[in-house]
């Protein structure tokens, strides 16, 4: 199978406005086409910005609306998969979302973060309760996660145990942790014996500053593509050799002795 080349867009765009934000993904979504890119993931809240505070219920969509749309049709005209973080409204009920779209424009998964992090998202958003969502793409076997959720080793794994090849998390990583995406996330994908794609904000929005530093880990520990710490598009591969080969001289999934780990949960 080839490799699955990935683009990573670490920005913040505008923050309030769907519209420029829809423009910024096309424009990025043609320069990641034209890298040979198959797969774009954009940060978390990318459609409208983070801290856009009592923004979230207008701003705020459903799963198949005018935004979704738009997206789907962003896919369809460059020719690859998308994965973008939104405010998501069912009902009247918020919550914060990812959605993948196929390189037709067809809906692939649908995610809504289950641990959410800090006051602000506490306010506005009700916490997911589908730990494990996934789609395919070019043959990859495809896992969502956002920002906080893969500090929680539970979640990362239960994706390696369910087949995910490649997890893709869209995120809003501020200061002073710059650790999770330098350290962590190589970790976690090595410890799992998968690809990770972890897509960060940048700049300043109110009172958060982002940290920028993409990554694209693979399974061996090696970060394979790193941003820096301003508005980049990272572009990088996912092997399934690489994965193959990983997991031979690495089993953990394999050598795991579930029986001893009852007390955990």
């Amino acid at each position: 199978m080839p490799s699955l080349r990935t683009a990573l867009l670490q920005d913040s765009g505008f923050p309030g406005s769907v519209a420029r934000n829809l423009d910024a993904l096309d424009r990025a979504a043609g320069r990641a086409a034209a890298a040979g890119a198959r797969l774009l993931v954009c940060p978390e809240l990318y459609l409208t910005g983070y801290a856009i505070g009592d923004d979230v219920p207008r701003l705020a969509e459903t799963a198949d609306g005018p935004s979704a749309r738009a997206v789907a049709a962003i896919a369809a005209r460059h020719g690859l998969a998308v994965a973008y973080g939104y405010p998501e409204r069912e009902g009247g009920t918020l919550y914060n979302a990812v959605q993948l779209v196929s390189a037709a424009g067809t809906p692939l998964a649908h995610y809504r973060k289950t641990h959410l992090y800090g006051a602000f998202e506490e306010r506005w958003f009700t916490p997911g309760d589908r730990p494990v969502v996934q789609g395919e793409v070019d043959g990859v076997r495809v896992g969502l996660l956002i920002c906080y959720d893969v500090e929680f080793p539970e979640n990362v794994r239960a994706h390696a145990l369910a087949g995910t090849d490649l997890l893709l998390v869209p995120t809003a990583l501020m200061h002073p942790y710059a650790f999770v995406a330098e350290s962590l996330v190589p970790v976690r994908a090595f410890e799992n014996q998968l690809h990770l794609a972890y897509a960060n904000r940048t700049g300043t929005e109110g009172p958060f500053e982002f940290t920028g530093l993409s990554c694209l880990a693979g399974p061996d520990g090696t970060v394979l593509a790193r941003a820096g710490h301003g508005t980049e598009l990272l572009v990088g591969d996912v092997d399934p050799a690489l994965l193959v080969a990983s997991r031979a001289a690495n089993p953990y999934l394999r050598d795991r002795r579930p029986g001893l780990y009852g007390s955990l949960v």
